[in-house]
């Protein structure tokens, strides 16, 4: 077969533009694209298989095979040659197919044994759509200029798709960004929410994918690029960077800079692309070649190149971040990842958060739970599915995301919704009742904190006070450190805003998933058994200082309150609260007023403090068990990873004698003992607590109230009864027990 020309090639692609505007329907118009490239190929068998689901793909036009066939064949992802190039989104070229390994043989389609085949991924920026594919009889390999021709029709093809000309005429294959889905994610924050879409950084849509003069569209590119570069270079002249921004950014710069990367999109456009088509045709190649390196620096990446391609093409197209659009008035933001400034920017008025990435103690989840809306984490493809308005249901107490859902799961939906305000309604009724079980028993409900938006709820939520204001959002949400007098003035802005409740600080936890952007961030295999927390603190004991320093001065006379975190044995502990004393001392020499009263605890948050000497249990004035760290190291269960972090039951036996044994040393000593994290929240867990002995839980706001209801219906001696009964006959949890007894209790 003679060489094909890039004239040839922009030839195809005038007349596959050609035929995608001939009217029709979507089927019509797959049948026609199907003739036209095996006609110009010079090949007996042109086939489109597009995705049915994410598992699935369906032959659903072909030129060569039976007609039956279409919409009839079907072969899950990496499943024959097709399922193999949909699989790794990289082309197939074979000239003896029925010897490649996972050849399948489709009788049905009446197909002969096609010794030649070449496929090809249809996919746009790492969003896999289907697979093209040509086959002769002859035995060849088919050339690159060959390949390249059938990558930029399949290019186009998932052009055309996204913008619709397919759309949901193609025997029940309904267009893209039009059908409902529904995405199972992991919880970042329970609570549900109905809203619409509102993306944070919303997807350039390539309206012209072929271009009618490439001398044209080089020049646009080139000056699009040097636009870029000059940007790039403007970020790095600013003064305010720091070595390792500078490090990030020079980089950056070099993506920016590659001539490859241009001459490869410039390629591109003199076979027929235009100047956008053929960003994203490049952005589309280099993703799949670096998804398949093992390499996690370079896997890494893929989001340089895709911030990079993006502004690229804001640049190219003017859809810049001002697109015109109008946020709805009960928008949920999607995105693939935010910091916790932007969050804050957008503020209570988002009704849910939707993250492709994110975890569950990331920056973002930490803002989401201090602004109380639900968080949805790992929502695989979100942004490649979802457009700005788009209807949208955010259910954080599952982690599962509907997207344009049916009328039926909307309904249902929305009950759900209402259910959960009709009992927030009941549990307003407690606010101001305390948690008295019918055992007379008395348990204090506390409510966690890190931003002054928070405080409201310490009245509305009925909690007696902050078992846990997490001071490092202040610090996470700034490009540099902030000023002792920023944090003296925010704390007491917490205290007044307490109104005398008592508020417990604890100190800077940074580390493992929480990096200030302004420090340089640790290279460990194990960051969450690294260097965090009191180890930073008394590391680098300036930040703790002028921490300390700023509560106390803070305080202005009134009771303060200290808690130290993933304090691990007495020594830290001692040097710890040493510092506090000494910066009283201080603060009393330069003749400031120090608080009348203050307390200095810790947060027991390893399995290793249970077992401290009894003097941490007599000198420290509390202990706070930081359940979701606790519970990670107990069950060596990381609580980032989501294959593990749900595999074991809070109120697992084995979990439950830790629990008894904390309790008892703190009783041994007569040391004030809380519980704070999720599982505090949780109404049978913080059932199964206070039955232990534990007597303050602290908790989300949200939550103070069914805490609350459940407990003042119970008598906590015939719950502990419960517990001990089912440890004695053996069971691996009580939870099963716990929720029968409870089935019988009245309400």
């Amino acid at each position: 077969m003679p060489e094909r020309t890039e004239s040839e090639s922009r030839k195809l692609l005038r007349r596959l533009r050609d035929t995608l505007a001939t009217p029709g329907d979507g089927q019509d118009r797959l049948d026609r694209i199907t003739h036209l490239i095996a006609d110009s190929m010079g090949s007996e068998v042109c086939s489109i298989y597009l995705f049915r689901d994410p598992e699935t793909l369906e032959l659903c036009a072909t030129q060569g095979l039976k007609k039956e066939a279409v919409h009839q064949t079907r072969m899950k992802l990496g499943e024959g040659l097709v399922g193999r190039v949909a699989r790794s989104g990289l082309p197939i070229n074979s000239a003896n197919a029925p010897g490649e390994k996972g050849f399948r043989y489709m009788p049905e389609t009446g197909e002969e044994l096609y010794s030649s085949f070449l496929g090809v991924p249809i996919q746009r920026v790492g969003e896999k759509l289907g697979v093209l594919v040509v086959q002769s009889k002859t035995a060849r390999e088919f050339s690159e200029d060959e390949i390249y021709a059938l990558e930029v029709v399949a290019m186009v093809l998932a052009e055309m798709t996204e913008l619709g000309v397919f759309n949901g005429d193609v025997d029940g294959m309904r267009a893209l960004h039009k059908q409902s889905v529904m995405i199972r994610g992991g919880t970042g924050q329970e609570g549900a929410a109905e809203g619409r879409v509102w993306l944070h950084e919303p997807r350039v849509v390539v309206t012209n994918p072929v271009a009618d003069d490439p001398l044209t569209e080089i020049d646009r590119i080139r000056e699009a690029v040097g636009k870029l570069r000059v940007s790039v270079d403007d970020l790095l002249s600013a003064e305010s960077l720091d070595k390792d921004q500078k490090a990030v950014l020079e980089a950056y710069r070099m993506f920016a800079h590659s001539r490859g990367w241009l001459r490869r999109m410039e390629d591109d456009i003199a076979r027929g692309l235009s100047a956008e088509a053929a960003v994203e045709k490049e952005q589309s190649a280099t993703r799949a070649r670096l998804e398949q390196v093992p390499d996690a620096y370079l896997r890494e990446r893929l989001h340089d190149l895709d911030d990079l391609s993006n502004r690229l093409l804001r640049i190219l197209t003017g859809q810049g971040q001002d697109t015109g659009a109008e946020m709805p008035d009960n928008p949920v933001l999607v995105a693939r990842n935010i910091g916790p400034a932007e969050l804050l920017e957008y503020g209570r008025k988002l009704k849910g958060v939707v993250l492709e990435e994110g975890s569950v103690g990331s920056h973002a989840a930490i803002v989401a739970r201090a602004l109380a809306i639900p968080l949805v984490i790992h929502a695989d493809r979100i942004t490649n599915e979802a457009l700005n308005g788009d209807q949208i249901l955010v259910d954080g107490d599952q982690g599962i995301v509907h997207l344009r859902p049916e009328e039926t799961v909307a309904r249902a939906f929305r009950d759900k919704i209402a259910m959960q305000a009709a009992a927030q309604q009941r549990y307003s009724s407690l606010r101001g009742l305390p948690a008295l079980s019918k055992c007379g028993t008395v348990t204090s409900l506390m409510m966690n904190a890190g931003l002054m938006a928070d405080l409201p709820s310490l009245d509305g939520s009925g909690a007696e006070g902050v078992g846990l204001f997490r001071t490092e959002l202040q610090f996470l949400v700034r490009n540099k450190m902030p000023q002792r007098a920023e944090l003296a003035a925010l704390y007491a802005r917490v205290m007044d805003a307490a109104q005398g409740k008592r508020v417990a600080f604890r100190t800077l936890d940074i580390g493992s998933d929480k990096v200030l952007p302004y420090m340089k961030p640790q290279d460990e295999p194990n960051p969450a058994m690294g260097w965090r927390a009191i180890r930073v603190g008394l590391d680098k004991p300036g930040v703790l200082r002028m921490q300390l320093q700023a509560l106390i001065r803070a305080a202005k006379g009134r009771p303060l309150t200290v808690m130290f975190p993933f304090i691990t044995e007495l020594s830290e502990f001692q040097t710890a609260r040493a510092q506090v004393i000494s910066e009283l001392h201080r603060e009393r020499s330069l003749g400031h007023t120090v608080p009348e009263r203050v307390e200095v605890g810790a947060m027991l948050e390893t399995p290793s403090l249970a077992y401290a000497p009894r003097a941490f249990f007599e000198l420290t004035d509390f202990v706070s068990i930081g359940g979701n760290d606790l519970k990670q190291f107990f069950f060596a269960a990381d609580r980032e990873n989501e294959r593990v972090r749900r595999r074991y039951d809070t109120l697992n036996v084995s979990f439950l004698h830790f629990l008894s044994h904390i309790i008892a040393r703190c009783a041994e000593t007569g040391t004030p003992l809380s519980f704070c994290g999720e599982d505090a929240g949780r109404p049978i867990e913080a059932l199964a607590f206070a039955a232990l002995g534990l007597r303050a839980l602290s908790m989300r706001p949200a939550s103070v109230g069914p805490v609350k209801a459940l407990l003042r219906r119970v008598d906590l001696t015939e719950a502990r009864a419960v517990i001990d009964r089912a440890i004695a006959d053996g069971a691996e949890s009580v939870r099963p027990a716990l929720m029968e007894w409870l089935s019988n209790q009245p309400e």
